[in-house]
């Protein structure tokens, strides 16, 4: 098997990916940059590790927030509104 040669990026260049890396809004191959990246830079890998942590714990924040239960119909009814 043929490895694939993968074009490396610099700490700037993958930092600057990292919240498109986060929320999968990459194409494969700039995926797949990053995350090589990130296994062999570990000053990246903990800017990485902090960010993903930071997004964890706004998403659990948000789980606990009641939402009111006319909600998507007041945001429906704005919306043909405008």
């Amino acid at each position: 098997m043929k490895s694939e040669k993968i074009d490396p990026l610099t700490c700037e260049e993958a930092v600057a990916r990292l919240d498109d890396y986060i929320d999968r809004e990459l194409s494969e191959e700039e995926m797949r940059r990053v995350r090589h990246h990130l296994e062999t830079c570990a000053g990246c890998a903990g800017h990485f590790r902090l960010e993903e942590d930071v997004l964890q714990q706004v998403r659990d924040k948000m789980r606990r927030i009641a939402v009111p239960g006319d909600l998507m119909a007041r945001i429906q009814k704005r919306l043909e509104g405008e």
